[in-house]
């Protein structure tokens, strides 16, 4: 395969003929292995990579970057081709912002546009951030969307057209598809959640809203398809996918669906019918997900002799119902190399070598390994618990708040700052401070301001309020994006419609509990005295030949599947809620003075029962 990019001179393939990912990464560590459950129909799934293309440079599982994953897709096609079986790619949004190698670029994404078009993606659609600004919806229209010709999808989302102001999709609504080898024809969607937050170019149609129109209604009632892939930025379990999924099977009451998540952040897998599946692949490049089917029809075009090496996914007769699988894979050549049967020699591929190199080359220009300092501790978001010396926050409210916030005119005047925990990404791991990861840790450019003269008996109640976890200011899509992702585990093994709703405020309510949360997040030597609600995987999951390998701190992932899905073997970790909002006191007397995520203080309540001084 050749690479698509017109601004690549195929000279930058010698930068990285003896090795992929980047060079500054780590080297994965042997893990023990589960296998990929190999289907009739395969995908590879992505969703929220947030501009982290070129991999975790600090993380050995998820080390591998954009231009490894085209390797490993194209020596997953070379495997279905030979054997008659197929494997689609599908990305649910969320590219854009969150990591250097998008952010720190003027204007943003001029190099994240270009490395992403270069895997072959079948079904791609958009995300919430996509669309926060005008300049970054406008590239989805003019770039994005023409860089995968006909496969990016907008079945609620339309744009004024930046050149004739006309009301237009983002995209096609839809596509009907088939499959290379086998044949199998499929009718795909591409769906955004219902957001309102975005730039005032764009509409988010209601996706229920939406299902209800001639074009939606005119897809589902096509009887010549054998599966309907309805890829979304949405939650696996949420109003907006149950809507698709009730319109659809009014119509098709049998025909296979296979739903594709984002936006939580989280490795999820949900069952609606013994027909309907749906998976959601993680965040930051740290996951690929893989889901397979076998039993389905295939529109005629294959005898079931046309398949070679594959006896046992045969199609089944149609009264059966498909075999749905799903698998996690860590991000790392380790895993790569493991699915694919290859090594370090032969594993790569000419292009995927040249998306690796045309990484590295943005990353010099951008200049992200630029050392601000070093970090002399690992400081965690979620894996530590709050307060404490490792918490993020704790530093943010004893240390840089301190230092950094203040009025030179009001220096002495007591103050109250207060900042959102959702404004925090990702972690600040020991070692060197760059420029990649001012943007990691918070891509945002908003600023703080500030309400002066206060009264301190309405002022102190502010933090109570926002940790309510209940919207106060912001409207709800809005206040979700800012919350922190709070993965919560299926505790069912079917997510039939009628429970969509009830799921969801289970996780509202199992957020607020000040308890550990299930084991979602990886973790590195880190070690806590708090019992994780998972527990280790049995080691009977274990490859025998991987007996002598060490299993290390990471995903352990309990879906509604149970608790095989990942495929690097892992310990659980542990995870622990945070909450909406803290807070940090400045020149409050010394011995009121106070750093606090609750509404607990000392002597500023005495102070204002006698006089309510200003903040």
């Amino acid at each position: 395969m050749t690479i698509r990019s017109s601004t690549l001179s195929l000279a930058l393939a010698l930068l990285f003929t003896a090795q992929a990912a980047q060079p500054s990464a780590p080297s994965p560590i042997s893990a023990p292995l589960r296998d990929l459950p190999w289907g009739q129909l395969n995908f590879l799934h992505t969703t929220d990579t947030h501009g982290w293309h070129a991999g975790h440079l600090q993380e050995p599982s998820y080390t591998a970057d954009w231009g490894d994953y085209v390797s490993f897709a194209e020596r997953l096609r070379e495997r279905v081709d030979e054997e008659g079986t197929d494997l689609l790619l599908v990305d649910t949004g969320d590219r854009i912002e969150g990591n250097g190698l998008y952010d720190a670029s003027d204007p943003k994404g001029i190099y994240t546009q270009d490395i992403f078009k270069e895997q072959e993606i079948d079904v791609i659609c958009s995300g919430n951030h996509e669309l926060y600004k005008k300049s970054s919806s406008d590239n989805e229209y003019l770039k994005t969307v023409p860089n995968f010709h006909g496969n990016y999808l907008a079945s609620n989302l339309d744009i004024y057209d930046p050149k004739t102001g006309e009301r237009v999709p983002l995209a096609p609504r839809y596509r009907k598809f088939s499959t290379k080898n086998q044949g199998i024809r499929i009718i795909a969607f591409g769906f955004l959640f219902d957001f309102t937050g975005n730039a005032n170019n764009t509409i988010v149609e209601a996706v229920e809203k939406t299902t209800q129109q001639k074009w939606f209604l005119d897809a589902i009632h096509d009887r010549d398809v054998d599966l309907f892939l309805v890829a979304g930025h949405v939650p696996l379990s949420s109003t907006e996918f149950e809507s698709v999924y009730k319109a659809i099977r009014k119509v098709q009451w049998d025909t296979p669906i296979q739903f594709f998540g984002g936006h939580t952040h989280i490795r999820d897998y949900a069952n609606y019918d013994s027909k309907a599946y749906a998976l959601e692949s993680g965040r930051y490049m740290e996951t690929i997900g893989f889901m397979s089917i076998s039993g389905l029809s295939s529109g005629g075009k294959r005898d079931e002799h046309s398949l070679t090496n594959l006896d046992n996914i045969h199609p089944l007769p149609l009264r059966v119902a498909p075999k749905f699988s799903r698998r996690y894979i860590d991000n790392n050549l380790y895993s790569f190399h493991h699915h694919t049967s290859l090594n370090s020699t032969t594993f790569s591929t000419p292009h995927g070598r040249n998306v690796s190199a045309m990484i590295s080359t943005a990353r010099k220009t951008l200049n992200l390994d630029h050392k601000f300092g070093c970090s002399p501790t690992d400081l965690w978001t979620n894996r530590a618990p709050y307060p404490s010396n490792h918490s993020i926050f704790t530093w943010l409210q004893d240390y840089v708040f301190p230092d950094k916030i203040s009025d030179p005119a009001r220096k002495d005047t007591p103050r109250l700052v207060l900042a959102n925990t959702g404004g925090i990404r990702f972690d600040i791991f020991q070692g060197p401070f760059t420029i990649d990861t001012t943007y990691s840790v918070s891509p945002f450019t908003s600023g703080f301001r500030y309400i002066k003269d206060v009264p301190f008996s309405t002022a102190k109640r502010l933090l109570t309020i926002l940790n309510q976890e209940v919207p106060q200011l912001l409207k709800h899509d809005s206040y979700n994006e800012l919350a922190a992702k709070i993965p919560v585990s299926s505790s069912s093994s079917s997510s039939s419609p009628s429970s969509f709703l009830l799921q969801r405020q289970q996780q509202q309510l199992l957020s607020e509990q000040d308890t550990l949360l299930p084991q979602r997040h990886p973790n590195q030597n880190q070690h806590h005295h708090q019992t994780p609600l998972s527990t280790p995987t049995s080691s009977k999951d274990k490859d025998k030949d991987d007996s002598d390998l060490l299993i290390t701190p990471g995903y352990t992932t309990h879906d509604a599947a149970g608790s095989d899905g990942d495929d690097t073997i892992h310990s659980p970790i542990k995870f622990y809620k945070v909450p909406n909002c803290f807070e940090t006191r400045l020149a409050f007397p010394s011995s009121s003075s106070s750093s606090s995520s609750s509404s607990s203080s000392s002597s500023p309540e005495k102070q204002d029962e006698a006089q309510d001084p200003q903040t």
